[in-house]
């Protein structure tokens, strides 16, 4: 039989970078994931390919499967030879029933890890801005469920202790058990003006912190909802200087991406360290031309040419794929200088061991005219491998210079239909921020979903027009700050007749991120 374990691991609280290392690579090495449902399903793409995932969640009292049955469902995977993950929030053995599954684990001889994660105890109200301890405020902590339900005949909560011994208390799960916990907590001999914080969804850009005292929080917090954690005591006055996640300067923005899904990543991480809660809409996708004949041919003539241009990742990246395919490798680049748009094409042709001989200052093409101006191009030949539709103006431009260019098709972009309709709706109801555009055609793309005709037939004033001029879209998305990564890219936004309120003055996503924040610091401080 094929080797058996179970990992019990502790997923954290909610922000997906407070996973272990430990954790992540047990989830790597798994076969079968079983997780619930404050789980980040940002950590399931640390799964390996091929790995069954089964969701087990559980929320306000509705349950996919009974304890019973997933204890059934850890046995079963691992009786099967398979390297099980069960991934818990917060920690597993902190009112997680880690040790419940376990001990069933123990009964059916089947061996396991406990993966500890990080508690929301300690977590939650970090990112609040309240420490746990204090020297001034406090020498003990106590960490209680919030979930006992006050119509059933006795507790196990020794009240009259935790009221009146334990300095700092934390309630799990307590929310909907605000009002009957404060009762009690009076009733044993708390003062009612002791502080106190209920946390919802800790740690994430959801965060939200309502702070009070014990006679009032009930009505200050009467709407907050489940998943939350509770803090009772001194230290809860500290958030007034300490509260640092929710000031982030993009806390709480919803910022929609609408570039490819495979080029998002840095851009993700960016707006998300400054706070921001990302959806994603990917407007095109990269695929490969219709022919790779031109290409095929140029790489195969590779010797003639004494510069090659990029002018994108993408580019390069399908440029090295069709090399190979071709049976090439980079020893044929020997004696070509190359140029690349910017910092991050130059990054890409870099990772492949290729030295990169010019960047310009102004990562647009009209950028690469300058740059190339400094070479003395004329009569030399270049290749540019690039999207099949772009912009003429660099050829064009070289050209005019006396350099021989071939332009050849190393990829396309084509619309895609992800997730179309759910952020029409979002929009709809005012729930995005932030647009983000970081090319024409996410643009183009984009506005094609709306009532919105291209930029031709607006400028010819065609049927159509006064569709344009009185849609309900066009509207709705004038509500909404629109973000370019450049002016090529905002002057598209401008011909659908739009306002951009945010453009970028470097065609890179740093400083793409950088004019983001400054646009949101001016309106916050008017």
């Amino acid at each position: 039989m094929k080797s058996k374990k179970v990992y019990l691991i502790g997923a954290g609280p909610g922000d997906p970078g407070l996973l272990t290392l430990k954790g992540k690579r047990c989830i790597e090495e798994a076969n079968v994931i079983i997780y619930d449902h404050l789980v980040n399903k940002k950590l399931l793409e640390f799964a390996k390919d091929g790995a069954e995932i089964i969701y087990v969640g559980k929320v306000g009292g509705k349950h996919t499967k009974s304890q019973e049955e997933i204890n059934l469902l850890l046995v079963t995977k691992a009786k099967e030879g398979k390297i099980v993950a069960r991934l818990k929030g917060g920690d597993p053995f902190i009112f997680g029933r880690g040790g419940e599954e376990a001990l069933e684990l123990v009964s059916h001889k089947i061996p396991f890890e406990v993966i500890p994660g990080i508690t929301a105890a300690t977590s939650v109200p970090a990112y609040a801005g309240i420490p746990l301890t204090h020297r001034d405020f406090n020498s003990s902590i106590a960490l209680i469920t919030g979930h006992e339900d006050p119509s059933k005949g006795g507790s196990k909560i020794e009240w009259k202790g935790l009221s009146t011994c334990i300095e700092n208390l934390i309630f799990f799960m307590g929310a909907k058990n605000l009002t009957n916990i404060v009762k009690k907590l009076i009733e044993n001999g708390r003062k009612p003006d002791t502080p106190i914080a209920v946390i919802r969804w800790g740690t994430t850009p959801l965060q939200e912190t309502i702070v009070g005292r014990l006679n009032d929080i009930t009505e200050k917090a009467k709407n907050v909802r489940p998943p939350a954690i509770i803090v009772v005591g001194g230290v809860v006055a500290l958030r007034e200087k300490l509260n640092w996640f929710e000031k982030k300067p993009l806390f709480g923005k919803r910022i929609l991406i609408t570039r490819p899904r495979g080029q998002t990543k840095s851009f993700v991480e960016l707006l998300e360290n400054e706070g921001a809660i990302i959806m994603q809409m990917p407007t095109i996708e990269t695929v490969p031309p219709d022919s790779w004949d031109a290409l095929d041919n140029a790489i195969n003539r590779l010797d003639t040419y004494q510069w090659l241009i990029f002018t994108s990742a993408n580019g390069v990246r399908f440029f090295i794929e069709r090399l190979k395919a071709n049976k090439k490798d980079i020893r044929e680049l020997k004696g070509i200088k190359i140029c690349a748009i910017g910092p991050k094409t130059a990054a890409s042709v870099e990772s492949f061991g290729i030295r990169v001989d010019a960047v310009p200052e102004k990562y647009i093409a009209e950028g690469v005219i300058e740059e190339m101006k400094k070479h003395g191009i004329e009569g030399k030949k270049i290749l540019l491998p690039r999207a099949s539709v772009a912009r003429d103006i660099l050829p064009l431009e070289l050209k005019k210079m006396g350099a021989e260019i071939d332009v050849v098709d190393a990829y396309k972009t084509v619309k895609s239909v992800e997730k179309a309709s759910d952020i029409k709706n979002m929009i709809r109801k005012e729930k995005i921020d932030v647009i983000t555009f970081t090319s024409s055609s996410t643009v183009k793309n984009f506005m094609s979903y709306f009532n919105l005709p291209p930029p031709l037939l607006r400028k010819e004033g065609i049927k159509g027009r006064s569709n344009f001029d009185r849609g309900d879209d066009r509207k709705m998305l004038k509500n909404i700050t629109i973000a370019s990564i450049g002016p090529i890219t905002a002057k598209t936004v401008e011909e659908f007749g739009l306002k951009n309120n945010i453009v970028s003055d470097e065609h890179t996503i740093e400083r793409f991120t950088e004019k983001i924040i400054e646009y949101f610091g001016r309106k916050e401080n008017g």
